[in-house]
């Protein structure tokens, strides 16, 4: 299984196979050369380059907020959804309550679970996490998350499209709106999404949305989108203010003088490349050889594969866990794959054990799903998992 020239538009060590698109992303050979082109751009002239880039981002901004379904005017840049996040925590800083809740699930991304750990410190607020089986369907994910909710009391939700650490898909539109029926705010981390999935964003009505373009839309890293509701633009509040604050939203989010947007002016590139390879030829694929990903290594451990949910091009397979193993010995497991099979993947707690997270892209070939098969079961016979 090979896409062909899919491994040829990257530069990666021809030693590694590179299995965890996921975490960071990977820069393509023709976007990396039109954002160095900006780079260049920049140092011949600051002062022009910075007279340009007000009417550069709106273009950019737009053309990315078109992709996803959302309206360019709620929407800005930003450079990950994590800073996503903490701008709408700041936003709400001066109306929570301490009796008040934030609502989420055991799938959130780490740092937005230690960004909520912050928040609570701070303000007094209390963090509801709501457990979703792995397996669990669609309509047990919905009910526990509206038995979650506490009428009066629940001042946000944040719930992940698709799962980082689990890869599961959530019924995100239901979600949002049952959410919008018990009056809970929502914020969608879709960081996996742009690329990944077709989405309207305007369509799921929430009231906060945020997803990375950096990972399956080919942008370089550090480009992402924060769509809010007409209701928030004019609350939406900078994280650090500038020269662009009276501006108002999105400017004010987006501006920092010495800030380097030249990932983002260089986003369209990864579009055009997406467009150009057939976004649905690259999905399919990718989905293909991260399921086939999956099974090799479900058969060679002897480890059950959970299905994440239609499109998700990125798999899990249970670890068991050695006795008092905990959060450092999962990282160390990783990075022992890295350096002792040269093969690059995600693995995280979950419940008793672990999660061992594959991604499938254009440059990932059944080889590389094959290298890291053949090496696993010794290497976690080693570890004593």
């Amino acid at each position: 299984m090979i896409f062909e020239g899919g491994r040829e538009l990257f530069s990666f060590d021809p030693s590694v196979s590179y299995l965890n698109h996921g975490s960071f992303g990977a820069v393509a050979v023709p976007v990396r050369e039109a954002h160095r082109d900006f780079l260049d751009e920049a140092d011949r002239n600051p002062m022009r380059f910075a007279r340009r880039l007000p009417g550069r981002l709106d273009e950019v901004r737009a053309r990315l907020a078109g992709y996803v379904g959302a309206d360019p005017a709620r929407s800005a840049l930003v450079v990950n959804a994590t800073a996503a996040t903490a701008t709408v925590l700041h936003t709400l800083f001066p109306v929570v309550r301490p009796e008040q809740e934030i609502l989420t699930t055991d799938h959130a991304y780490d740092a937005v679970i230690t960004a909520l750990d912050r928040f609570a410190a701070r303000t007094g607020v209390r963090v509801r996490v709501v457990h979703i089986p792995l397996e669990a369907g669609d309509d047990e994910v919905l009910e526990r998350i509206t038995a979650g909710v506490r009428p009066g009391v629940t001042r946000l939700a944040i719930v992940d499209h698709i799962a980082a650490a689990t890869t599961k898909l959530f019924p995100i539109a239901r979600i949002a709106a049952r959410l919008r029926a018990e009056d809970v705010p929502l914020l969608v981390d879709a960081a996996h999404v742009p690329g990944m999935l077709d989405t309207d964003v305007e369509g799921i009505g929430a009231d906060f949305w945020t997803g990375n373009f950096h990972k399956w839309a080919f942008a370089p890293r550090g480009t992402a989108l924060l769509t809010v509701a007409p209701q928030w633009v004019d609350r939406i509040e900078p994280l650090v203010v500038s020269h662009a604050d009276p501006d108002g939203f999105p400017r004010s989010i987006e501006h920092q003088g010495t800030r380097d947007v030249t990932a983002w002016l260089a986003a369209p590139a990864g579009l055009d490349l997406l467009e150009s390879l057939g976004p649905d030829r690259v999905r399919a694929y990718a989905v293909d050889v991260a399921e086939y990903a999956q099974r090799l290594l479900a058969e060679k451990i002897g480890a059950d594969r959970p299905f994440p949910g239609d499109g998700v091009s990125m798999r899990v397979v249970r670890l068991p866990a050695p006795p008092g193993a905990g959060t450092n010995f999962w990282a160390a497991l990783r990075a022992r794959i890295g350096e002792e099979l040269g093969v690059e993947v995600n693995v995280n707690p979950w419940e008793d054990g672990g999660l061992l997270r594959v991604s499938g892209h254009i440059y990932v070939s059944s080889a590389d799903a094959q290298r890291l098969a053949d090496g696993l079961p010794g290497l976690l016979r080693s570890a004593g998992a």
